[in-house]
């Protein structure tokens, strides 16, 4: 490189990444999504964009017919020599390479708009003026092709053209819409599409090709240090351009050899943009630093919490020179840093660390991003620090709890975990720990400092374990970093499955308030107070499944919360994952929890099978139960599906190995508990008991619902049908067996001779009382158990 008449040698490449090109990906975004909205626009409610175009004109269209082919005219011959100006600019700045780019812009989007369903379409383009000179510029102005062409080279030419000219060429390209609504009341459909392939094609060719900004300005930045005293001799590129900024040193006939360049280009300007409105959309307010402006501001920003740093003496490097250069990028110059990295220290050397990471504190800075080359240690047996990108003055309690917290996992993985704490807790005490410990989790740690360290998931967890060890502490809770934890997240998803799964039913609800004015509603309170004694046998028997380890009002209580978190997932599996997560919160392991209740569930479906076949015995030749008995084919068919599943689980060697290494010792362990429950007739009749009371409770729920719109079936009858109905719609994929249920109630009930006019109403009540009214109460009280930890 050639500055002045001095050549100066750069060594390493200066080229960025194509992947990191945020600017230039964010704008193939753009007309990417511009696209589909004109596509939507034209084809899906092209009759509404008519009638709204055609009342828009009806405002605008103040022109006499003379005057708009004047405008017409005007415009039409602006729109043909645009091209060719822009050519002859590019010819004059003797952009050579850029003609390319220029000419594959123009070839691809003519091919792409001139593909029909027969083939290739050549533009009719006739280049003799006729009488009318309309006319010759209207097979331009209302071909998408010409329209499409200009879009794309002006979009691939845009970035190397001044300013000025630039400008007005979009705007000249973009008053083809208003000009059509003034000229001819409707703007053509398939020219609009053109120009949005037009700019996706030449954003597609702009990212691949390249900017002007891609060129580093190393002259200008040459040029500057020259100024502040600094002789550059040659540069040698430490860290490429790519997420973060372009590092260079430079050698120099100043007061210092070396000094670090960093360069940032519009990339990290769009790069830095993006990830701070998403720490600002995800994380809470507490936990995101101020936004910034500008690139300009944050570089600026970053320098002067250098020299703040330095003021108390904290700072490892000094910085040289922050300015501004051609082409949008942005100069700072530090120099190099001092000291040796954390990762060169001795274990004695961590109470410097620490005792001057407080002393930053003191001063009011947090650092932000703490990382293993940033924390460096002097001559002088003084931890100093660097790269304050991230650093805030007048820092908040929060963010020195995170300061702590990060280097507790940096000097956890680097010296040990035992080391590091005892350390830690010896140079600041064990409370300023314990408060920092909360913040030991991974969305509290910054990329930076995740990468820097292997493995840094385990060391994170490791670290908040050995805190709690050498503290004593007995459960770390964490703090809420995003706006929104977990639990909420799962909350808002099971809201927004019943909402759907509620819908269908919704729609039932005026004539089922029709229906119910005739319907006796003591019946309606004894179905509502027999379902309410299955949450009583549910609770009774997981009680016992437990051996009574676990709070029999909080099992109560949990019971309601168990039917939001059934009804709104499939197959139930949200009852069953929180039935074990309780019981986790009550003391039990993870494995213990799990095994009671799958006892609990496997004693269900026992009970459940052995009072099917006792209600069916009683009811003999007065219920034909053949309605549910499927067609031999069907049965056929499941066994065949039941044989290939079991062969598939034999066969594949990683799904024996699920079957071997987790569902065999769960199987083991339920069936060592049934053995158990068989030594123990007080445990086992309680179990059994409950299991009974879920069964019966739903039959009499639906029974007493039947009889408040007019009975006419027993109470056996009704049994087997909730027991076999219920059972196979459980099977259905759709949460809580909504629609499944209600079809297979509804079909049962009228099989052994029940009106629809008594069963759809009876069976629509008993949905209320079993399932909605439950699932409505069930969500405050989930809501009520997360608040108290008890799930």
């Amino acid at each position: 490189m050639r500055v002045d008449g001095r050549d100066i040698p750069v060594t390493g490449s200066l080229l960025q990444p194509l992947i990191r090109r945020t600017t230039d990906i964010v704008r193939v975004v753009l007309a990417a999504a511009w696209l589909g909205v004109i596509i939507a626009a034209s084809v899906i409610t092209r009759p509404e964009w008519l009638a709204l175009e055609q009342s828009v004109s009806e405002i605008v269209g103040f022109l006499t017919p003379d005057q708009s082919n004047l405008v017409y005219l005007v415009y039409g011959v602006l729109i043909l020599i645009l091209p060719f100006a822009i050519l002859v600019e590019l010819i004059i700045g003797r952009q050579w390479k850029l003609l390319a780019g220029y000419t594959a812009a123009a070839l691809v989007t003519g091919l792409l708009l001139s593909i029909t369903e027969t083939g290739l379409a050549a533009p009719q383009w006739h280049w003799q003026v006729p009488d009318r000179l309309d006319t010759f510029l209207s097979q331009f102005l209302d071909d998408p092709r010409w329209i499409a062409m200009l879009a794309a080279v002006l979009t691939v030419s845009s970035p190397w053209l001044p300013r000025k000219p630039r400008r007005w060429w979009w705007i000249l390209l973009l008053l083809f819409a208003p000009i059509h609504l003034v000229v001819s009341t409707v703007v053509p459909a398939r020219a609009m599409l053109g120009l949005s392939v037009g700019w996706l094609v030449g954003a597609i060719i702009v990212w691949l090709v390249g900017t002007p900004a891609l060129e580093v300005p190393l002259d200008a930045a040459a040029r500057v240090l020259a100024r502040r005293g600094h002789t550059v001799t040659g540069f040698r590129v430490v860290r490429p351009a790519g997420r973060g900024p372009l590092v260079l040193a430079a050698a120099t006939e100043g007061d210092t050899d070396t000094l670090n360049v960093e360069l940032y280009g519009k990339d990290q300007r769009s790069h830095g943009a993006l990830r701070m409105l998403f720490r600002w959309l995800t994380f809470r307010r507490g936990e995101t630093a101020a936004l910034h402006g500008s690139l300009h501001r944050a570089v600026e920003h970053r320098a002067l919490m250098t020299i703040a740093a330095g003021e108390i003496g904290l700072a490892a490097q000094d910085a040289v020179a922050v300015t501004a250069l051609d082409r949008g990028w942005m100069l700072y110059v530090h120099t190099v840093p001092r000291g040796r990295p954390l990762r060169e220290m001795a274990v004695a050397d961590l109470p410097s660390v620490w005792t001057s990471l407080l002393a930053l504190h003191s001063g009011q800075i947090a650092h932000g991003e703490l990382r293993p080359e940033e924390i460096r240690l002097g001559d002088d047996g003084v931890t100093r620090f660097t790269g304050f990108g991230n650093a805030e003055f007048g820092a908040s309690e929060v963010q020195q709890k995170s300061d702590i917290a990060q280097l507790l996992v940096l000097t956890s993985a680097i010296f040990g975990k035992d080391v590091a704490v005892r350390a830690v807790i010896d140079a600041i005490g064990e409370a300023p720990v314990l408060a920092a410990s909360p913040r030991l989790t991974k969305t509290a740690m910054p990329t930076g400092l995740r990468k820097s360290i292997p493995d840094w998931k385990s060391v994170v967890t490791g670290t908040r374990d050995e805190v709690r060890a050498q503290t004593g502490k007995d459960k770390i809770e964490a703090d809420q970093i995003t706006r929104f934890s977990r639990k909420q997240i799962i909350q808002l998803a099971l809201l927004i499955g019943l909402v759907y799964v509620a819908y269908p039913f919704i729609s039932q609800v005026p004539t089922f308030f029709t229906q119910l004015k005739s319907a006796n509603w003591w019946w309606a309170l004894l179905g509502l107070g027999v379902s309410l004694l299955t949450y009583v046998g549910a609770a009774a028997a997981l009680w016992a499944c437990a051996s009574g380890l676990a709070s029999f009002p909080n099992l109560v209580i949990m019971q309601i919360a168990n039917t939001f978190a059934a009804t709104t997932t499939p197959a139930r599996v949200g009852g069953l994952a929180l039935s074990v997560r309780f019981l986790q919160k009550s003391g039990l392991g993870a494995v213990r929890a799990t095994a009671a209740v799958a006892l609990q569930q496997a004693v269900q479906v026992l009970t459940h099978l052995a009072l099917l076949l006792l209600f069916s015995v009683v009811a003999g030749t007065s219920a034909n139960l053949s309605h549910f008995v499927p067609d031999a084919t069907v049965l056929y068919l499941a066994a065949g599906v039941g044989v290939g599943v079991i062969g598939t689980f034999m066969f594949v060697p990683k799904l024996r190995r699920w079957l071997n290494n987790s569902v065999r010792p769960q199987l083991q362990e339920v069936l060592g508990e049934l053995g158990d429950l068989a030594r123990d007739p007080k445990r086992f009749a309680i179990i059994v008991l409950g299991s009974a009371a879920i069964t019966l409770g739903m039959a009499g729920a639906l029974w007493a619902s039947v009889q408040a719109f007019g009975g006419g079936a027993n109470f056996v009858t009704v049994t087997i049908v909730t027991m076999i109905g219920g059972t196979l719609a459980s099977a259905a994929p759709t949460p809580g067996g909504i629609g499944a249920v209600e079809a297979a109630l509804i079909g049962g009930l009228a099989a052994f001779g029940l009106p629809p006019t008594v069963a759809v109403p009876g069976v629509l009540l008993y949905r209320v009382l079993t399932c909605w009214l439950p699932v409505f109460c069930g969500w405050p009280t989930m809501r009520w158990m997360t608040a108290r930890n008890l799930i």
